[in-house]
């Protein structure tokens, strides 16, 4: 996971316009693509939520007073640099753009045979 945490370092936050030509020259159909973009979106985004729970576990104190409140400065520290990477649909995207994505494809079987 810290591959993706340093790739992303450059990248833009802000959502940007894409030419639909560019995203669809290596499927030929947007659907494809987006259904591509979308996949590794949700892969990224379960990588990162899981990574980012066992940072803060570290931190978790077991005490039976809801009243006691630790701050951390660490455990903000680390919660503000994952609020801070991009969307996970935008890692992914540039990530198709890169060619970096990896698709294996079913071919469909003609049931009627």
């Amino acid at each position: 996971m810290s591959d993706i945490k340093s790739k992303v370092q450059g990248l833009e936050p802000n959502v940007q316009a894409r030419d639909i030509g560019q995203l669809i020259e290596k499927t030929g159909n947007i659907y494809e693509t987006l259904t591509i973009i979308s996949k590794r979106a949700n892969q990224i985004a379960v990588d990162l939520k899981h990574e980012l729970h066992n940072k803060l576990e570290e931190f978790a104190v077991n005490s039976d007073t809801i009243e006691e409140i630790h701050e951390n400065k660490e455990q903000i520290e680390i919660s503000k640099f994952y609020e801070r990477l991009p969307n996970p649909v935008l890692i992914a995207t540039d990530e198709y753009l890169k060619g970096e994505i990896h698709v294996l494809k079913n071919e469909k079987r003609d049931l009627d045979s």
